[in-house]
This record gives structure tokens, sequence and C-alpha cells, in this order.
């Protein structure tokens, strides 16, 4: 979960409603040629000995204050939960990306590996429970609020890891690449990038019964702000109003002071109160809305799991760019997807039918099967247009081959090794470090 304050306001004194909607409509779709691309990878640390071993927080401290210290292109934050974030710096460029934070993710397992620490791609820990490594006032806060609802937000916090993809959010005219087409198949093609990516079937060490945990998680959330806003209406009109009707979830103290959390009040409210919020609280309240799909000036594409192996994030970063940025792939992505929309039942995203079956079965579901094999096929056409190079080609192909024509995703692998273990064995102990690693080719130049 990306957390740190949005860009999508300037700060001023006290907002009214219809400045923030005024603010929200015109500053968080900013459109204009697709020109940039960016990643936001979240990882898991473990101990390097033995990595179903929680790390000790006074260990994990020393070793983020070592990389605090590195000269990354990349920022580099902490989750609640200890989870490890890059996000990129926007990239001129598919390669572009790929090689400014594959360069600063090297110098950050080259670091923590002095401390006996690494890196996993899982979209939910497998193994340990959620434990909250951070304990500042905002986090303290969120936690609170999230937990009238049920555990599931205290999981999301602390025990969940994602691959990112921002996109720019398009034309403002009509067509493949227009802000209107792409913020639709943004939610319609998620549902297949959540099943192909799916990779976080278990807890604890035990199966959950979902492909992808995490995104069941988002999906039984607080609705509110996790879901996205009806895609009938005009994306702008649309998430203005998701903004203000959102409950706030916790109102910022000075000076470390306890941050006060609300019972049911909307920003809508809050603005319509005696006390009413400034645009930095407009600021914070857009960083606690998680829908699948957050406008932030870009689009912010927040469905897919952590992938397992080192470059494993690669594949749905160049799957995705190619599936929005080229003009032809997109307009076979749309034509594919579109049937598929029938099965949402017009209800938002993650709750909906066919996003809830995506989690649950991944590609064993044969129409997200058929969407998903189209749609690979279109992003490996359109790849070398935009400048990948054979390395990356051929880690799609891989990837095609092992999971989407098979009807698989990569948590089909972690729930085969599941299967096999012996009754004494843990389930730390039979993960293989080579799974997910495309047989060791380096796919980032």
């Amino acid at each position: 979960m990306s957390d740190s304050v949005s860009d999508c306001t300037e700060r001023r004194s006290a907002v009214t409603e219809a400045e923030v909607e005024a603010l929200v409509r015109g500053i968080c779709f900013k459109t204009g040629p697709p020109r940039y691309l960016g990643v936001e990878v979240e990882w898991l640390v473990h101990e390097l000995r033995l990595p179903q071993l929680p790390v000790p927080p006074a260990r994990l401290e020393a070793a983020y204050a070592a990389l605090r210290a590195l000269p990354l292109r990349s920022a580099l934050t902490v989750e609640p939960g200890g989870q490890l974030e890059l996000s990129s710096a926007p990239a001129a460029s598919l390669m572009e990306c790929i090689r400014s934070v594959s360069a600063d993710l090297d110098a950050v397992r080259a670091t923590l590996r002095e401390s006996g620490l690494g890196l996993s791609g899982y979209g939910h820990d497998p193994w340990n429970p959620p434990s909250r490594f951070l304990h500042e006032p905002r986090y303290d806060a969120m936690e609170r609020y999230l937990d009238r609802a049920g555990p599931e937000g205290r999981a999301m916090m602390c025990s969940s890891a994602s691959v990112q993809v921002c996109l720019d959010a398009g034309y403002e005219e009509p067509g493949p690449l227009g802000h209107g087409r792409r913020w639709w198949l943004a939610h319609q093609l998620g549902a297949v990038l959540v099943a192909a990516f799916a990779h976080s079937p278990l807890a604890q060490g035990r199966h959950t019964g979902w492909r992808s945990t995490r995104q069941s998680l988002w999906a039984a959330m607080d609705p509110g702000r996790s879901s996205a806003p009806p895609l009938g209406a005009e994306p702008r009109a649309a998430w203005a109003r998701r903004v203000l009707d959102a409950p706030v979830m916790c109102v910022r103290a000075p000076d470390g002071s306890p941050w006060g959390v609300p019972e049911g009040m909307t920003f809508r409210e809050w603005t319509r109160s005696g006390t009413p919020p400034d645009r930095a609280d407009l600021d914070y309240h857009l960083t606690t809305l998680f829908p699948p799909v957050r406008p932030r000036g870009h689009l912010e594409l927040r469905m897919i799991d952590a992938q397992p192996g080192d470059d494993g994030w690669i594949v749905p970063l160049a799957v995705t760019a190619a599936l929005f940025d080229d003009a032809e792939a997109a307009e076979i992505a749309y034509r594919t997807v579109k049937p598929l929309a029938e099965r949402a039942d017009s209800l938002p995203a993650p709750c909906n039918p066919l996003w809830q079956e995506a989690a649950r079965n991944g590609l064993a579901d044969p129409e997200l099967r058929e969407a998903a094999v189209t749609c690979f096929a279109a992003a490996a056409e359109a790849l070398p247009r935009l400048g990948a190079t054979t390395a990356v080609l051929d880690a799609v192909a891989e990837f095609t081959d092992r999971y989407v024509a098979r009807g698989r995703c990569p948590a089909d692998d972690l729930l085969s090794q599941l299967h096999r273990q012996s009754p004494g064995q843990s389930h730390g102990q039979s993960h293989g470090r080579s799974h997910g690693q495309f047989h060791g080719k380096d796919i980032r130049t």
C-alpha cells in the first residue's frame, strides 16, 4: 500500500465542499499523451537462513537505517508491518524504469545481505500473523479505525505486498489511449491481472481458499475506502464524489499527540462542520483511500500481488504497460475484456463477482484464462514497439508458457509445494529460492 502524501492538491487554507470537488476533478486526472511509466514494488523482509522466521524489530531498524544512506533513484519507504517499498521516479520508457529500479534493488539486496536479511515477493506473508513494526500516531489511528470492521485491515497493513504499476491518465479525447477508456479498462482488465499474477494463497502456513488472499482482504474491508466508484459516470465526477463521501479515517494532531478517529464522518460532512479541513487534510484523506485504481494525477493500478523471484515484478510491469500504452494492444485488451464486464453485475471492483472469482480461482476460471491468453499475446506483440529487450520478451513468454497457457498462476506453485510437504515439514523449509527466477536469466538489460 502506498501511503505517501498525495500530490493531487496544493496546500492552502480550509477547503469547502465545492473547492474539494473542483480540486479533485481538475488535478487528480492530468490528461495528455501517455509519456511516463512508474512502478512501486513492495517486499516482505525475511531472514536469509530461515525465511519463515520473523525478523526482530531492532534488526529491521538497523538494516533500514543502512538502506536510507544509499543513493537510490527510487523513493524508499517502510510499510506498517516492516515491508519495504521502492517507488520509481517517473520514467520515459519501460526499459528506463526497469533498469533504474533493478539497480536500486541490487543495492538494497546487497546491503540487506550484510545483515543476513533478504527480500521475498509474496502478496501476503505465508508464515506469520500480522505484527506492526511502525508505531506512529498515523498507524495507531489507522489500526484503530480498520479494527472496527474486522481483522482484514490489520492484515492488509502488516502482511501484504504488491506490484503497483503507475500509468499516465491518457488523452483528454476519446480513443484507445483516452482517459475515459483507460479508466474503464483498468477496472475490467484489473480482474485479469489479479487472476494471472495471484500469489498469496497462504496465511500462517495454511491455504486460505483464495489464490490472492491479498485481494480478498481489500474486498472485505470498508467498501467506502477500498472499492472503486461506479464506472457508468464520468471519471472525474465519480472520483470527486467518492472522495467526498468516503469516511474520514483519522484527524491529524500536532506534536506526536494521538490522532482522532471519527465515528462515521464523511469528508463531505467534515467540510460542512464548524471546524472544516484544510488542504493538507485533503491531501492526507486521499492517501487513506485504497481503490484498485487510484487517480493521483496518474493512474495507480494496485491489484497485482508481489511476485516470486528477484525480477518477477518486471513481467506484470511490462505486460500492463504494453496493454495500456500501445494503442493496438489497448484496443485488443478492450475488446477482450468487454464481455467479462457483464460478470461484474454493475458492482464496483473489487467486490463484484468477476473480481471475486479472479481472486479465489485465478486462471482456473475458463473465461479469465481465455482473456489472459489473448491479452498476454497482444502484450508480447506490443513490447518490441515499446523498446523491450529480448530478455524481457523472453521473461514474458516464459511466464505465459508456465502459467497463462496452462490456466495457472504463481499461487498454484505455492499450493503444489504445500501439498507435497510431509506432515512434519514446515512450509518455509520446503520453499525453494529458485521459485520464479526464470531459470537465472537477467531480464533487466
